[in-house]
């Protein structure tokens, strides 16, 4: 799967998300993972790799324009659901994004380069071949899990709009290949404390309610990383090594 897309992201308190949230709900209904939660809220985490002098990071947080990351992502510590590797690249404005659905099982092999073994089930390959070569190109090895709360929403109309609030962003620097939810060592990012991160994605034009929506909460879109907010929040407490802290902070 590829997918090309526009995002807008935004960085905005909790007051403000609620009475987005109420203006949102007048033409997007939840998704369908949101659908089965209460409160339309599910987990998310994702383990990201890369390479040992934090290259992708680096990329991100002084801003250029084509850059890409590595992530495992899952919605569940059950063994029994897929796990997805993602590779998610930005070309200028826009996003694009290929995926690659596999068992939990099969994630250690898979980073370590070993092909994937015959499954009952469908995947793309060309995007896991390619997640595969760039970790080789890169040396890249997993550093830190993120996880959060989402709460999103979707049309279902040719001009794709999704509109998500995540919040309860948290951490944990690791280099094990495994995509947890659950365990111990988990750290908060400030980023999310009081606020929620809005992310507005769409695949065609941008919608005139978007405008009117942007314009009546005085809306100013910016760079919001979850992983390169969250190793520069490891970094302050002491969780990276000697030469990433050295290589930001002097």
């Amino acid at each position: 799967m590829l997918a090309c897309r526009y995002e807008l992201k935004y960085h905005i308190s909790d007051a403000k998300a609620a009475a987005i949230e109420r203006y949102v709900r007048q033409f997007l209904e939840y998704d369908r993972y949101s659908k089965l939660q209460r409160g339309g809220m599910y987990p998310i985490v994702s383990l990201y790799c890369d390479s040992p002098d934090m290259k992708l990071c680096r990329e991100t947080l002084t801003g250029q324009k084509n850059r890409f990351k590595l992530r495992i992502r899952s919605y569940t510590d059950e063994p029994e659901y897929p796990r997805f590797f993602e590779i998610k690249r930005r070309i200028n404005r826009v996003i694009m994004k290929s995926r690659a659905r596999v068992m939990d099982e099969d994630v250690k092999p898979l980073l370590v380069g070993r092909r994937l073994p015959p499954r009952g089930y469908t995947t793309d390959e060309t995007a896991l071949n390619q997640f595969q070569l760039y970790t080789m190109t890169i040396n890249a090895g997993p550093r830190v899990l993120i996880r959060y709360m989402r709460q999103a929403f979707e049309s279902t109309s040719e001009n794709r709009v999704r509109v998500t609030f995540d919040r309860e962003l948290c951490f944990k620097v690791t280099d094990a290949p495994l995509v947890r939810l659950g365990g111990s060592g988990w750290q908060r990012n400030a980023l999310t404390e009081g606020h929620a991160i809005l992310e507005i994605k769409f695949t065609g034009t941008f919608p005139a309610w978007l405008i009117r929506l942007a314009e009546l909460f005085e809306l100013d879109a910016r760079s919001v990383s979850k992983y390169a907010t969250s190793i520069e929040q490891a970094c302050t407490l002491g969780f990276c090594a000697p030469v990433v802290r050295n290589g930001w902070h002097g």
